[in-house]
């Protein structure tokens, strides 16, 4: 079980309660949410002083979109404190209420509550054993083209987008931002690791096994390198 947390996390409490639970914690810079479960759950963490404050901002709401854009994975709010103490940072906490609404109901994001960081560490682990236990059955390790059909149209920009979305956890958003970063589908294929890294959403394992696919030239090489990125 790993967990991908990100810097700007580095100085809570958090990443050392989850290596003490037996957790791999790998620190990164994450594009989008503070952590990254096993690949298929992505994480994002609010203390109650820091969500106040992200939605006067309006930071919230773009954090919530980029988390809706993603492709393949779960995504979950956890908000840190008792809400009781609201009416100690904000004289309108109807307002961060309603805020939190929007999560779930326009953005059909959960939203989770815990006490202080063991509690979020403790929370982090379960969702963490929980993906361990059915990654392996679950229908979001299968490669991306299983779950988008072909397209019935002679657009040549839709035939680029479903055959960069034939690859492992790279959908039609994802394959979209790819297009347009680098203006063609040769384009992309000829792209370096460190270029495709630089496109929201595409992880370093992600453009690693992309550049593998494309490259490599024996298919058991491929297909074990599939299988160790897939059981990750």
């Amino acid at each position: 079980m790993r967990v991908q947390v990100d810097e700007r996390e580095r100085s809570s409490e958090i990443p050392y309660y989850l290596s003490s639970m037996g957790l791999s914690v790998i620190f990164k810079v994450l594009d989008v949410g503070d952590y990254v479960i096993n690949d298929l759950v992505v994480l994002e963490r609010k203390r109650l002083d820091d969500l106040i404050k992200s939605v006067y901002e309006g930071r919230f709401f773009d954090q919530l979109k980029k988390l809706k854009s993603l492709e393949g994975v779960k995504t979950v709010v956890v908000v840190e404190g008792d809400l009781l103490d609201m009416d100690k940072y904000t004289e309108n906490p109807r307002s961060i209420e309603a805020a939190l609404v929007s999560a779930v109901l326009s953005f059909n994001i959960p939203i989770l509550y815990t006490r202080n960081s063991k509690h979020t560490a403790e929370l982090i682990k379960y969702i963490a054993e929980k993906t361990h236990r059915t990654a392996v059955k679950s229908s979001t390790l299968l490669p991306t083209y299983r779950k988008y059909k072909k397209p019935k149209t002679s657009d040549l920009r839709a035939w680029q987008v479903y055959v960069l979305s034939s690859f492992p956890r790279i959908g039609p958003t994802l394959a979209e931002r790819l297009l347009r970063k680098f203006g063609s589908l040769k384009a992309v294929i000829n792209a370096q690791v460190t270029e495709l890294v630089r496109v929201e959403g595409m992880s370093e394992d992600k453009a690693r096994l992309f550049k593998k696919i494309v490259e490599e030239g024996s298919q058991n090489s491929v297909g074990a390198s599939l299988d160790k990125f897939l059981k990750k």
